[in-house]
C-alpha cells in the first residue's frame, strides 16, 4: 500500500475552496457548469484547479463524496441525541433531502452506472442509518422487526415521487416507526 503525504496547509486550503466553490456552481448551474467557474469562485487559477482535480469527474466524484461524508457525520452527531427515535427521523430528513438535492450529481457522478465507489457511498449510509435504527429500536422508539435497507428504500420512494418539498415532508411524518 502506498502511503500518500500530507497536503501542504496551502494546498490543503485550494483543495478545501475549489471542493466549497464546486458545491455552490454544480447547485446553482449544473454538474455541466463551467470548471472555469469554479476556479474563479475558489480564487484561485485553473491550474491549480486541474492540479487537484485533473478532470470534471474528479471534481465530481470529490463534491459527491464530501457531501456523503458530511450526511454520515451529521448521523453520527445525531447518535449522541437524548431521543433516538426524533434522531433516526431527523437523519432520514436529511437522507431524503439528500436524495433530492444531490441526485443530479450522484447520476453525474456514476454516469447511471453502479460503481464501487457507489457501493462504498451506499455501504456508509447503511451503516449510519443502521446504527440510529438500532439505538431507536433499543428505545422502542422503532419496531422491532423494521428492516434499515426495507427504510432507506421507503424514504428513497418518497424522495423520488413528492412532487415537492412539502409534500414530501407529509409524507415522512407519515412514516410510523
Amino acid at each position: 500500500m502506498v502511503a500518500t503525504r500530507p497536503r501542504r496547509a496551502d494546498a490543503q486550503r485550494n483543495y478545501d475552496l475549489l471542493l466549497a466553490a464546486a458545491v455552490q456552481v454544480f447547485a446553482e448551474r449544473g454538474t455541466d457548469a463551467p470548471l472555469d467557474e469554479v476556479a474563479r469562485r475558489a480564487g484561485v487559477g485553473n491550474a491549480t484547479m486541474y492540479r487537484h482535480f485533473p478532470t470534471r469527474s474528479d471534481l465530481l466524484v470529490a463534491v459527491y463524496a464530501d457531501e456523503v461524508a458530511h450526511l454520515c457525520a451529521s448521523g453520527e452527531t445525531l447518535l449522541a441525541a437524548e431521543s433516538p427515535g426524533k434522531a433516526l427521523h431527523e437523519w432520514l430528513r436529511l437522507f431524503m433531502d439528500h436524495i433530492t438535492s444531490k441526485r443530479d450529481l450522484a447520476l453525474a457522478v456514476t454516469g447511471g452506472q453502479s460503481t464501487e465507489l457507489v457501493a462504498e457511498w451506499h455501504e456508509s449510509m447503511l451503516t449510519t442509518a443502521s446504527a440510529l435504527l438500532d439505538a431507536a429500536k433499543h428505545a422502542k422508539a422503532a419496531r422491532a422487526d423494521l428492516d434499515v435497507r426495507d427504510l432507506l428504500t421507503l424514504v428513497k420512494g418518497i424522495a423520488l415521487a413528492a412532487t415537492d418539498q412539502a409534500q414530501a415532508e407529509r409524507l415522512l411524518a407519515l412514516i410510523a416507526l
